[in-house]
C-alpha cells in the first residue's frame, strides 16, 4: 500500500514530530490553517473512523486532548478545533484516518463551519426513529 501517512507515522519519511509512542506520531502539519496545526496519525492504517480499532479510537482522543493542552500552554491560542473528516464529501483529502489540532487566535480567518439551519418536527421525529 502506498500510504503517505502510513509512511510518515512509521518515520519512513521524516517529520516535525511532536509527540510519539508505539501507536501514534504526532506531527506538524505542513499545509497548516493556523500556526501549530497538528496531526495525530495512528501507525495502523485504517481509512477512516469506522475502520479504526474502538481501542485506538480511545487513544487517540486521550492523546487529542493531551496535545491539545500542550498546544494551548505553549502557543497561548485563544482556543483550538479538533477535526476529523470521513470522506470524500466531508473534506477527507488523505484516506488514512487522522485528526487535526488547530489552534485558533483572535482574526485568524481560519474557516471552519457550516451555515446553522433548522431542525424540524418532522425531520426530528424521522431522524430518533431511524437512529435511535
Amino acid at each position: 500500500m502506498e500510504c503517505i501517512f502510513c509512511k510518515i507515522a512509521n518515520g519512513e519519511i521524516p517529520s516535525a514530530t511532536l509527540y510519539e509512542d508505539n501507536d501514534f506520531r504526532v506531527i506538524l502539519d505542513v499545509n497548516p490553517a493556523s500556526k501549530g496545526h497538528t496531526l495525530i496519525l495512528p501507525k495502523k492504517h485504517a481509512d477512516n473512523l469506522y475502520e479504526l480499532p474502538d481501542e485506538t479510537a480511545s487513544k487517540a482522543l486521550v492523546l487529542a486532548k493531551s496535545m491539545a493542552s500542550k498546544i494551548e500552554r505553549a502557543l497561548e491560542c485563544d482556543g483550538l478545533n479538533l477535526v476529523q473528516n470521513n470522506g470524500e464529501t466531508a473534506g477527507q483529502t488523505v484516506f488514512h484516518f487522522h485528526m487535526h489540532i488547530i489552534p485558533r487566535y483572535k482574526n485568524d480567518n481560519v474557516k471552519l463551519g457550516w451555515k446553522p439551519g433548522k431542525l424540524s418536527d418532522a425531520m426530528r421525529e424521522e431522524l430518533l426513529s431511524i437512529l435511535k
